[in-house]
Protein backbone atom coordinates (compact mmCIF):
# COMPACT_ATOMS: atom_id res chain seq x y z
CA UNK A 1 0.00 0.00 0.00
CA UNK A 2 2.64 2.56 1.11
CA UNK A 3 4.84 2.19 -2.11
CA UNK A 4 1.46 2.57 -4.49
CA UNK A 5 0.28 5.90 -2.83
CA UNK A 6 3.75 7.23 -2.31
CA UNK A 7 3.62 6.96 -6.51
CA UNK A 8 0.40 8.82 -6.08
CA UNK A 9 1.82 11.71 -3.92
CA UNK A 10 3.04 13.99 -6.39
CA UNK A 11 -0.63 13.71 -7.60
CA UNK A 12 -1.97 15.13 -3.87
CA UNK A 13 0.39 17.55 -3.45
CA UNK A 14 -0.69 18.96 -7.38
CA UNK A 15 -4.33 18.65 -6.64
CA UNK A 16 -4.07 20.34 -2.81
CA UNK A 17 -2.04 23.51 -4.59
CA UNK A 18 -4.75 23.58 -7.27
CA UNK A 19 -7.58 23.98 -4.76
CA UNK A 20 -5.68 26.17 -2.53
CA UNK A 21 -5.13 28.29 -5.47
CA UNK A 22 -9.14 28.07 -6.00
CA UNK A 23 -11.00 28.33 -2.81
CA UNK A 24 -15.17 28.11 -2.20
CA UNK A 25 -16.82 29.41 0.53
CA UNK A 26 -19.23 27.09 2.18
CA UNK A 27 -22.20 26.47 0.14
CA UNK A 28 -20.84 27.74 -2.76
CA UNK A 29 -18.34 25.15 -3.60
CA UNK A 30 -19.61 24.76 -7.40
CA UNK A 31 -16.62 24.82 -9.45
CA UNK A 32 -14.30 22.97 -6.72
CA UNK A 33 -17.24 20.07 -7.15
CA UNK A 34 -17.28 20.30 -10.65
CA UNK A 35 -13.42 19.77 -10.69
CA UNK A 36 -13.32 17.05 -8.61
CA UNK A 37 -15.82 14.84 -10.71
CA UNK A 38 -13.44 15.80 -13.45
CA UNK A 39 -10.48 14.12 -11.21
CA UNK A 40 -12.59 11.09 -10.30
CA UNK A 41 -13.90 10.60 -14.20
CA UNK A 42 -10.62 10.19 -15.59
CA UNK A 43 -9.93 7.53 -13.05
CA UNK A 44 -13.49 5.42 -13.61
CA UNK A 45 -14.92 6.23 -10.88
CA UNK A 46 -18.53 6.39 -10.59
CA UNK A 47 -19.66 9.81 -9.56
CA UNK A 48 -22.66 11.07 -7.76
CA UNK A 49 -22.99 14.61 -8.44
CA UNK A 50 -25.13 17.65 -6.20
CA UNK A 51 -25.27 15.60 -2.75
CA UNK A 52 -26.39 17.57 -0.48
CA UNK A 53 -25.63 20.70 -2.36
CA UNK A 54 -22.57 20.52 -3.89
CA UNK A 55 -21.10 17.09 -2.35
CA UNK A 56 -19.84 14.44 -4.36
CA UNK A 57 -20.11 10.17 -3.79
CA UNK A 58 -17.72 8.32 -5.49
CA UNK A 59 -18.28 4.73 -4.93
CA UNK A 60 -15.48 2.34 -6.07
CA UNK A 61 -16.70 -1.86 -5.77
CA UNK A 62 -13.99 -4.72 -4.64
CA UNK A 63 -14.45 -8.03 -7.33
CA UNK A 64 -15.95 -9.99 -4.26
CA UNK A 65 -18.61 -9.10 -1.27
CA UNK A 66 -18.20 -7.50 1.45
CA UNK A 67 -18.97 -4.28 3.53
CA UNK A 68 -19.09 -0.76 2.59
CA UNK A 69 -16.73 1.92 4.44
CA UNK A 70 -17.16 5.07 3.52
CA UNK A 71 -14.09 7.76 3.93
CA UNK A 72 -15.07 11.54 4.54
CA UNK A 73 -13.46 15.06 3.41
CA UNK A 74 -14.60 17.99 3.23
CA UNK A 75 -14.63 20.58 0.66
CA UNK A 76 -14.66 24.57 1.46
CA UNK A 77 -12.75 27.20 2.58
CA UNK A 78 -12.92 30.30 4.50
CA UNK A 79 -13.00 34.04 4.48
CA UNK A 80 -9.90 34.91 5.28
CA UNK A 81 -7.23 37.18 3.37
CA UNK A 82 -4.29 34.50 2.31
CA UNK A 83 -1.45 35.88 3.84
CA UNK A 84 0.84 33.14 2.58
CA UNK A 85 4.01 33.83 0.26
CA UNK A 86 4.21 30.94 -1.99
CA UNK A 87 3.88 29.79 -5.59
CA UNK A 88 0.05 28.43 -4.40
CA UNK A 89 -1.51 31.53 -2.38
CA UNK A 90 -5.36 31.89 -3.06
CA UNK A 91 -6.30 33.44 -6.33
CA UNK A 92 -9.55 34.85 -4.54
CA UNK A 93 -9.95 37.62 -2.68
CA UNK A 94 -10.66 37.49 1.11
CA UNK A 95 -10.84 33.57 0.10
CA UNK A 96 -8.66 30.20 1.73
CA UNK A 97 -8.03 27.51 2.99
CA UNK A 98 -7.21 28.11 5.90
CA UNK A 99 -8.26 24.42 7.77
CA UNK A 100 -6.85 22.14 5.25
CA UNK A 101 -9.95 21.32 3.94
CA UNK A 102 -7.90 21.28 0.04
CA UNK A 103 -5.44 18.97 1.66
CA UNK A 104 -8.40 16.58 2.70
CA UNK A 105 -9.78 16.82 -1.00
CA UNK A 106 -6.30 16.32 -2.28
CA UNK A 107 -5.80 13.03 -0.13
CA UNK A 108 -9.23 11.53 -1.13
CA UNK A 109 -8.54 11.95 -4.38
CA UNK A 110 -5.32 9.87 -3.75
CA UNK A 111 -7.59 7.11 -2.06
CA UNK A 112 -9.72 7.11 -4.52
CA UNK A 113 -6.87 6.17 -7.35
CA UNK A 114 -5.47 3.69 -5.12
CA UNK A 115 -9.03 1.95 -4.60
CA UNK A 116 -9.63 2.00 -8.28
CA UNK A 117 -5.83 0.34 -9.15
CA UNK A 118 -6.90 -2.42 -6.45
CA UNK A 119 -10.16 -3.31 -6.89
CA UNK A 120 -8.87 -7.07 -7.39
CA UNK A 121 -7.61 -6.57 -3.68
CA UNK A 122 -10.54 -5.78 -1.74
CA UNK A 123 -14.38 -6.89 -0.98
CA UNK A 124 -17.49 -4.79 -1.14
CA UNK A 125 -17.00 -0.88 -1.54
CA UNK A 126 -15.62 1.95 -0.90
CA UNK A 127 -17.51 5.19 -0.46
CA UNK A 128 -15.41 8.30 -0.80
CA UNK A 129 -17.39 11.22 0.37
CA UNK A 130 -16.59 14.79 -1.11
CA UNK A 131 -19.05 17.06 1.33
CA UNK A 132 -19.67 20.61 1.00
CA UNK A 133 -19.95 23.38 3.98
CA UNK A 134 -17.88 21.32 7.05
CA UNK A 135 -17.20 25.37 8.01
CA UNK A 136 -20.63 27.06 8.29
CA UNK A 137 -23.84 25.95 10.20
CA UNK A 138 -26.29 24.09 9.48
CA UNK A 139 -23.38 22.38 7.75
CA UNK A 140 -22.95 20.00 4.55
CA UNK A 141 -23.19 16.40 6.21
CA UNK A 142 -27.19 16.57 7.09
CA UNK A 143 -27.32 17.55 3.16
CA UNK A 144 -25.39 14.55 2.39
CA UNK A 145 -27.14 11.97 4.56
CA UNK A 146 -30.39 13.15 3.56
CA UNK A 147 -29.42 12.58 -0.09
CA UNK A 148 -28.40 9.19 0.51
CA UNK A 149 -24.88 8.95 1.41
CA UNK A 150 -25.23 6.45 4.12
CA UNK A 151 -27.51 3.79 2.75
CA UNK A 152 -26.10 0.68 2.82
CA UNK A 153 -22.68 1.73 4.60
CA UNK A 154 -21.85 -0.06 7.56
CA UNK A 155 -18.88 1.74 8.95
CA UNK A 156 -17.44 5.35 8.45
CA UNK A 157 -13.44 7.07 9.21
CA UNK A 158 -12.80 10.52 8.97
CA UNK A 159 -9.58 12.53 9.37
CA UNK A 160 -8.58 15.58 9.95
CA UNK A 161 -5.10 17.30 9.32
CA UNK A 162 -4.21 18.84 12.30
CA UNK A 163 -1.18 21.34 12.64
CA UNK A 164 -0.81 21.54 16.64
CA UNK A 165 0.05 17.96 16.64
CA UNK A 166 3.85 17.15 14.89
CA UNK A 167 3.72 15.81 11.53
CA UNK A 168 4.05 11.79 12.11
CA UNK A 169 1.95 11.82 14.85
CA UNK A 170 -1.62 10.69 14.87
CA UNK A 171 -4.18 11.04 17.34
CA UNK A 172 -7.90 9.95 18.50
CA UNK A 173 -9.76 8.89 21.46
CA UNK A 174 -12.75 6.73 22.22
CA UNK A 175 -16.17 8.23 23.01
CA UNK A 176 -16.74 12.38 23.38
CA UNK A 177 -13.74 13.79 21.07
CA UNK A 178 -15.11 17.18 19.61
CA UNK A 179 -17.42 19.91 21.31
CA UNK A 180 -20.96 21.00 20.03
CA UNK A 181 -20.38 24.54 18.65
CA UNK A 182 -23.78 27.06 19.43
CA UNK A 183 -23.38 30.43 18.81
CA UNK A 184 -24.92 33.23 20.75
CA UNK A 185 -25.82 36.59 19.68
CA UNK A 186 -27.06 39.40 22.76
CA UNK A 187 -28.80 42.55 21.32
CA UNK A 188 -29.05 44.85 24.07
CA UNK A 189 -31.76 48.07 23.67
CA UNK A 190 -31.40 50.76 26.39
CA UNK A 191 -31.73 55.03 25.61
CA UNK A 192 -28.96 56.53 23.69
CA UNK A 193 -28.04 60.41 24.82
CA UNK A 194 -25.43 63.15 25.63
CA UNK A 195 -22.29 61.53 26.99
CA UNK A 196 -22.18 64.33 29.48
CA UNK A 197 -26.09 64.00 30.95
CA UNK A 198 -25.73 60.20 31.38
CA UNK A 199 -28.74 60.36 33.75
CA UNK A 200 -31.10 60.68 31.20
CA UNK A 201 -29.77 57.84 29.09
CA UNK A 202 -29.81 54.12 29.93
CA UNK A 203 -26.25 53.03 28.66
CA UNK A 204 -26.16 49.76 26.60
CA UNK A 205 -22.64 49.07 27.08
CA UNK A 206 -22.97 49.10 30.85
CA UNK A 207 -25.60 46.93 30.64
CA UNK A 208 -23.56 44.77 27.43
CA UNK A 209 -20.17 45.51 30.28
CA UNK A 210 -22.00 43.59 33.18
CA UNK A 211 -23.42 41.05 30.61
CA UNK A 212 -19.89 39.89 30.02
CA UNK A 213 -18.97 39.81 33.52
CA UNK A 214 -22.00 37.72 34.56
CA UNK A 215 -21.81 35.50 31.82
CA UNK A 216 -18.18 34.36 32.75
CA UNK A 217 -19.98 33.01 36.29
CA UNK A 218 -21.77 30.40 34.03
CA UNK A 219 -19.37 28.10 33.73
CA UNK A 220 -17.25 28.70 37.10
CA UNK A 221 -20.42 28.35 39.58
CA UNK A 222 -23.39 26.56 37.86
CA UNK A 223 -21.77 23.81 35.70
CA UNK A 224 -20.53 20.55 36.98
CA UNK A 225 -16.35 21.64 37.08
CA UNK A 226 -16.23 17.47 36.18
CA UNK A 227 -17.84 18.44 32.58
CA UNK A 228 -15.91 20.65 29.99
CA UNK A 229 -17.77 23.55 28.89
CA UNK A 230 -16.94 27.11 27.73
CA UNK A 231 -18.93 30.30 27.38
CA UNK A 232 -16.86 32.88 25.25
CA UNK A 233 -17.82 36.44 24.03
CA UNK A 234 -15.97 37.46 20.94
CA UNK A 235 -17.54 40.23 19.99
CA UNK A 236 -18.77 43.30 21.27
CA UNK A 237 -20.30 45.98 18.99
CA UNK A 238 -21.73 49.48 20.76
CA UNK A 239 -21.26 53.72 19.64
CA UNK A 240 -20.15 55.23 17.00
CA UNK A 241 -18.68 58.71 18.94
CA UNK A 242 -17.11 59.04 22.28
CA UNK A 243 -19.47 61.43 23.82
CA UNK A 244 -22.21 59.65 23.01
CA UNK A 245 -24.18 56.95 25.44
CA UNK A 246 -24.75 54.52 23.04
CA UNK A 247 -28.62 53.06 22.67
CA UNK A 248 -27.50 49.74 21.41
CA UNK A 249 -25.13 47.30 22.01
CA UNK A 250 -24.95 43.72 20.48
CA UNK A 251 -22.61 40.69 22.14
CA UNK A 252 -21.38 37.24 20.29
CA UNK A 253 -20.22 34.92 21.41
CA UNK A 254 -19.92 30.82 21.50
CA UNK A 255 -20.68 27.81 24.05
CA UNK A 256 -18.87 24.72 23.72
CA UNK A 257 -20.00 21.33 25.41
CA UNK A 258 -19.96 17.45 25.64
CA UNK A 259 -22.97 16.22 26.86
CA UNK A 260 -27.05 17.75 26.48
CA UNK A 261 -27.32 18.26 30.22
CA UNK A 262 -24.55 21.03 30.59
CA UNK A 263 -25.53 22.70 27.45
CA UNK A 264 -29.29 23.04 28.62
CA UNK A 265 -28.34 24.04 31.67
CA UNK A 266 -25.84 26.40 30.30
CA UNK A 267 -28.97 27.89 27.58
CA UNK A 268 -30.94 28.17 31.04
CA UNK A 269 -28.88 30.42 32.67
CA UNK A 270 -27.76 32.68 29.68
CA UNK A 271 -31.39 33.44 29.29
CA UNK A 272 -31.59 34.41 32.98
CA UNK A 273 -28.78 36.94 33.29
CA UNK A 274 -29.81 38.73 30.14
CA UNK A 275 -33.03 39.07 31.35
CA UNK A 276 -31.96 39.93 34.84
CA UNK A 277 -29.42 41.76 34.00
CA UNK A 278 -31.08 44.37 31.41
CA UNK A 279 -34.41 44.99 33.45
CA UNK A 280 -31.80 45.58 36.45
CA UNK A 281 -30.68 48.47 34.32
CA UNK A 282 -33.97 49.56 32.72
CA UNK A 283 -32.74 47.98 29.51
CA UNK A 284 -34.22 45.70 26.72
CA UNK A 285 -32.20 42.18 25.83
CA UNK A 286 -32.96 39.38 23.53
CA UNK A 287 -30.87 36.51 22.88
CA UNK A 288 -30.48 34.04 20.28
CA UNK A 289 -29.38 30.87 20.98
CA UNK A 290 -28.06 29.11 18.06
CA UNK A 291 -27.31 25.53 17.93
CA UNK A 292 -24.73 23.91 16.23
CA UNK A 293 -23.49 20.12 15.59
CA UNK A 294 -23.67 17.64 17.63
CA UNK A 295 -20.74 16.96 19.62
CA UNK A 296 -18.12 14.17 17.65
CA UNK A 297 -18.63 10.70 20.08
CA UNK A 298 -16.34 8.10 18.14
CA UNK A 299 -17.83 4.60 18.46
CA UNK A 300 -15.75 2.56 21.33
CA UNK A 301 -14.97 -0.48 19.13
CA UNK A 302 -13.70 2.02 16.10
CA UNK A 303 -11.61 3.94 18.53
CA UNK A 304 -9.80 0.59 19.57
CA UNK A 305 -9.95 -0.58 15.84
CA UNK A 306 -7.60 3.15 15.58
CA UNK A 307 -4.92 2.70 18.27
CA UNK A 308 -4.21 -0.91 16.93
CA UNK A 309 -4.02 -0.31 12.98
CA UNK A 310 -2.96 3.27 13.88
CA UNK A 311 0.24 1.35 15.89
CA UNK A 312 0.46 -1.32 12.80
CA UNK A 313 1.21 1.29 10.42
CA UNK A 314 3.11 3.93 12.05
CA UNK A 315 4.56 2.77 14.92
CA UNK A 316 3.38 2.80 18.83
CA UNK A 317 5.23 5.62 19.87
CA UNK A 318 3.46 7.27 16.78
CA UNK A 319 0.13 7.27 18.66
CA UNK A 320 -1.46 9.18 20.92
CA UNK A 321 -4.82 9.59 22.84
CA UNK A 322 -6.06 13.08 22.22
CA UNK A 323 -7.80 15.16 24.96
CA UNK A 324 -11.31 16.41 24.20
CA UNK A 325 -11.08 19.51 22.00
CA UNK A 326 -13.62 22.10 21.96
CA UNK A 327 -13.56 22.74 18.04
CA UNK A 328 -17.06 21.53 16.39
CA UNK A 329 -17.31 19.06 13.85
CA UNK A 330 -20.50 18.01 11.68
CA UNK A 331 -18.87 14.45 11.20
CA UNK A 332 -20.50 14.66 14.33
CA UNK A 333 -23.71 13.62 12.41
CA UNK A 334 -22.31 10.28 10.62
CA UNK A 335 -21.35 9.21 14.06
CA UNK A 336 -25.19 9.17 14.88
CA UNK A 337 -25.75 7.19 12.23
CA UNK A 338 -23.18 4.62 12.02
CA UNK A 339 -20.03 3.46 13.85
CA UNK A 340 -16.87 5.14 13.40
CA UNK A 341 -14.30 7.27 14.99
CA UNK A 342 -12.68 10.55 13.79
CA UNK A 343 -9.14 11.02 13.61
CA UNK A 344 -6.39 13.29 13.51
CA UNK A 345 -3.13 12.97 11.57
CA UNK A 346 -0.98 15.67 12.50
CA UNK A 347 0.48 18.39 10.04
CA UNK A 348 2.52 20.80 12.09
CA UNK A 349 6.51 21.26 10.98
CA UNK A 350 8.33 24.38 11.53
CA UNK A 351 10.81 23.64 8.94
CA UNK A 352 8.30 24.37 6.48
CA UNK A 353 6.42 27.08 7.75
CA UNK A 354 3.50 25.10 9.20
CA UNK A 355 3.33 27.14 12.32
CA UNK A 356 0.14 28.91 12.64
CA UNK A 357 -2.98 27.59 13.66
CA UNK A 358 -5.73 26.55 11.56
CA UNK A 359 -8.17 29.71 10.89
CA UNK A 360 -5.29 31.79 10.76
CA UNK A 361 -4.78 34.30 7.38
CA UNK A 362 -0.74 32.63 7.07
CA UNK A 363 -2.18 28.74 7.81
CA UNK A 364 0.15 25.85 5.94
CA UNK A 365 0.61 22.52 6.35
CA UNK A 366 3.29 19.77 5.59
CA UNK A 367 2.06 17.89 2.75
CA UNK A 368 3.73 15.05 3.44
CA UNK A 369 0.93 14.38 6.32
CA UNK A 370 -1.44 13.53 3.32
CA UNK A 371 0.35 10.49 3.04
CA UNK A 372 -0.45 9.53 6.42
CA UNK A 373 -3.30 10.08 6.18
CA UNK A 374 -4.70 8.18 3.37
CA UNK A 375 -2.33 5.33 4.60
CA UNK A 376 -4.86 5.60 7.69
CA UNK A 377 -8.04 5.78 6.32
CA UNK A 378 -7.95 3.20 3.98
CA UNK A 379 -5.93 0.87 6.57
CA UNK A 380 -8.69 1.38 8.72
CA UNK A 381 -10.99 0.54 5.94
CA UNK A 382 -9.32 -2.99 4.88
CA UNK A 383 -9.39 -3.65 8.94
CA UNK A 384 -12.71 -3.03 9.07
CA UNK A 385 -13.51 -5.18 6.17
CA UNK A 386 -11.42 -7.94 7.13
CA UNK A 387 -12.92 -8.67 10.34
CA UNK A 388 -16.06 -8.27 9.07
CA UNK A 389 -15.31 -10.98 6.32
CA UNK A 390 -14.01 -13.33 8.86
CA UNK A 391 -17.00 -12.71 11.44
CA UNK A 392 -19.33 -13.78 8.10
CA UNK A 393 -17.47 -17.14 6.99
CA UNK A 394 -17.23 -18.01 10.67
CA UNK A 395 -21.10 -17.58 11.22
CA UNK A 396 -23.45 -20.58 11.59
CA UNK A 397 -26.18 -21.20 9.46
CA UNK A 398 -29.12 -19.41 10.29
CA UNK A 399 -27.66 -17.01 12.43
CA UNK A 400 -27.12 -14.15 10.41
Amino acid sequence: MKALLQSVYPDMVQWRRYLHRHPELSFHEKETSRWIAEQLQEMGCEVETGVGGHGLIAKIKGESKGPTVALRADIDALPIQDEKSCEYTSTVPGVMHACGHDAHTATMLGIAKYYRSQRHAFSGERRLLFQPAEELTPGGALGMIRDGALRGVDAIYGVHLWTPIPYGIVSSKEGPFMAAPDEIQIDITGQGGHGGMPHDTIDSIVVGAALVQGIQSIVSRNVDPLQPAVVSIGSFHAGTIGNGIAERCQLLGTVRTFNEETRDRIRERLETIVNQTAAMYGAAAKLEYRLGYPPVVNDEEEARRFFRVAAEQFGGGAVQRSEPIMIGEDFSYYLREKPGCFMFVGAGNEACGAVYPHHHPKFDLDERAMLQSAALMIAMAEDYAANHCSLSSNASPGTE
